[in-house]
């Protein structure tokens, strides 16, 4: 028995180690890819260098990092980097003149960005002419009015709802907005919807949501506003749900006060998806989901898919909502171009957006090389650069 039991025993180690070797301690195949490696304080504390190593830490920095890449590649590109057709318009042979074409960025966000400091963010991009399309929520605008009225202050997340509503304070996150700003709201805005409605019926003025946003910003007339600087330098902010807000609530005051004003809403995605059908290039930056996130992915189908994409977004993918889902599905759409390097940014905007700017945007403005002036967006492919772009998504016979 003994005899027996230790051949069992032998032939069970050698099992064992040819298992080990295969499975356990299976040969790896050589990695081209980058290595980790994070920021080495040992460096001293420099914030660009820091953020710049993000790409190689790993997780949700490294697609922060990516983030920060890709929004480099909206800002660097120009026509010039692409080959001149043969049936290319005299004008644009020039390589001076393509070099002016430059990508249209949009920048799309939900309310609370405005209710929070990211608000000062967005006003510095839309200050110095940053982005060229803007899309938010009603909260997005009337937040950004109410707080040239009086502040938002901080709170805490777990304060009582029973106690705040007794109190008259809303919040929002860990946020409060007291009553009495949306008082000063209805005060301000009021007079203004009159002055509309009286626009509309001596001069026959036909009002849509974009045009109502432009006249906010000029009335307002506060540099600390994002819609100021949005009227200032004629950058246009869709809110295709504008009514859904205190925006909403004065217009449904106005509604029975004085019958009739008309908001069209059609003149306003008719203006949306041009802005993304003349568009030679386009640049999203999508800060949060819903409404936001599907008007801007929607008007780049238009032209068949955005050629640059930056999400940031808490919201998952399980549930099937757009909110959530990554940039691959608005691939499957031809909202984002099948050639294009999107980005997702699984993280609290707050924590996020600023860091971004402060690399990009910023960063070429501190340095002296931010050139605004004389860009072009809107140029028209040529035919036969029109048919290259056709083959990129031409669909392929399925394999039976």
């Amino acid at each position: 028995m003994a005899k027996n039991g230790g051949y069992a025993d032998e032939a069970d180690a050698e099992y064992l180690k040819r298992s080990t070797q295969e499975y356990v301690l299976a040969s790896s195949e050589k990695l081209s890819s980058p290595e980790v490696v994070g920021y080495d304080f040992n460096q001293g504390v420099d914030y660009e260098a820091l953020l710049q190593s993000f790409v190689t830490t790993g997780f949700q920095a490294t697609n922060m990092g990516k983030a920060m890449m890709e929004i480099e590649r909206m800002l660097d590109w120009s026509l010039a980097d692409d080959p001149v057709p043969e049936d290319e318009v005299d004008e644009f042979k020039d390589v001076e003149a393509r070099r002016r074409v430059r990508t249209k960025i949009w920048l799309s966000y939900t309310s609370n960005m405005i209710s929070s400091g990211v608000r000062e963010t967005i006003r510095f991009l839309v200050q110095h002419s940053m982005v060229q399309v803007m899309i938010t929520t009603a909260g997005g605008i009337e937040e950004d009015i109410i707080k040239c009225l009086a502040p938002t202050h901080l709170g805490d997340f777990a304060l009582p709802g029973r106690d705040l509503r007794s109190r008259g304070l809303n919040r929002i996150g860990n946020l409060l907005a007291p009553n009495d700003n949306y008082c000063l709201f209805e005060d301000w805005v009021m007079p203004i919807l009159n002055s509309m409605h009286d626009e509309q019926e001596k001069d026959g003025v036909v009002w849509c949501p974009t045009k109502m946003i432009h006249r906010f910003g000029k009335e307002i007339n506060n540099p600390t506003s994002v819609c100021y600087w949005a009227y200032r330098n004629n950058i246009p902010i869709f809110s295709p749900a504008i009514t859904d807000g205190s925006i909403g609530d004065m217009l449904y005051f106005h509604s029975y006060k004085r019958p009739g004003f008309v908001l069209d809403i059609v003149q306003d995605i008719r203006g949306v998806n041009d802005q993304a059908m003349k568009a030679r290039k386009t640049g999203v930056i999508i800060i949060g989901g819903g409404l936001v996130k599907h008007h801007c992915m929607n008007a780049n189908i238009m032209r068949n898919g955005a050629d640059f994409a930056v999400y940031v977004s808490t919201a998952q993918e399980f549930d099937g909502s757009d909110s959530g889902a990554r940039p691959d599905e608005a691939v499957s759409w031809g909202k984002i171009r099948v050639d294009a390097q999107p980005v997702k940014i699984h993280a609290e905007a707050t924590l996020v957006l600023p860091l971004m700017v402060a690399e990009t945007f910023a960063k070429r403005l501190q340095k002296g090389q931010w050139q605004p002036e004389g860009r072009v967006f809107d140029k028209t492919f040529t035919a036969s650069e029109l048919e290259r772009e056709k083959q990129k998504c031409a669909l392929r016979p399925q394999k039976t």
